[in-house]
């Protein structure tokens, strides 16, 4: 109709989609764009347009309310074009998770995870929760957590607490980001794996990668 498409249109969209499915958002669906994708919790200004070139943060955790699942899945998309350096954020965060499932081990501290998505982050020039305690811009975070019937469940993925180990029957995620809050951008990939009873890692998330949302039509 000629009207700007808006984060609060989205959010309508997504809920009722998830309503056909039998699932439920809660409210806490993150749809984060520009300056509010770089910070990790925010889930958007409902009233903000969409717009062309600015990462978008899409982080979705529906439950299932009858059996009390949660999955959680976050994409990162720019509409029309991703900038120059977005882009090569979006190709490092992407490296990093990739290196990240490859080196997910049953039997092994989670802590070594995390701290070889610090050590690829670092060595590349950005700042991180372990180089930088406290900082808001680079990685910030840790690199995921236990999922079940809360969205956030043991073990966690940080450098911080050598104590968990990854064990077959862990559901997981593994959500590697970069944040630049006063670059107004910030960029994550986030999927649901568990290990098998024989240790063997199966990811859980069925969604593509694809960075740029192609617009159709003049």
């Amino acid at each position: 109709d000629g009207s700007s498409l808006t984060i609060g249109d989205v959010k309508t969209y997504v809920n009722k989609t998830l309503m056909d499915y039998g699932l439920i958002d809660n409210g806490t669906m993150i749809f984060a764009q520009g300056r509010d994708a770089a910070v990790p919790h925010s889930r958007g200004e409902a009233d903000m347009p969409l717009k062309l070139g600015q990462s978008i943060v899409f982080d979705l955790f529906p439950k299932n309310p009858d059996k009390g699942y949660y999955h959680d899945m976050t994409r990162t998309w720019c509409i029309g074009y991703a900038p120059e350096e977005v882009r090569k954020a979006y190709d490092l965060v992407m490296h990093t998770f990739s290196q990240s499932l490859e080196a997910l081990t049953a039997g092994e501290p989670t802590a070594d995870l995390q701290n070889l998505v610090c050590d690829i982050f670092e060595e590349h020039g950005h700042p991180t929760a372990r180089s930088h305690p406290g900082t808001s811009d680079g990685y910030v975070h840790s690199l995921g957590h236990g999922l079940g019937l809360e969205v956030h469940e043991g073990p966690g993925i940080s450098h911080v607490n050598n104590q968990p180990v990854f064990e077959p029957g862990h559901v997981v995620t593994i959500e590697p980001g970069l944040y630049y809050p006063e670059k107004g951008w910030g960029v994550r990939i986030e999927d649901t794996v568990y290990l098998d009873e024989d240790g063997h890692l199966v990811n859980i998330s069925f969604c593509p990668y694809d960075l740029v949302i192609e617009l159709n039509g003049d």
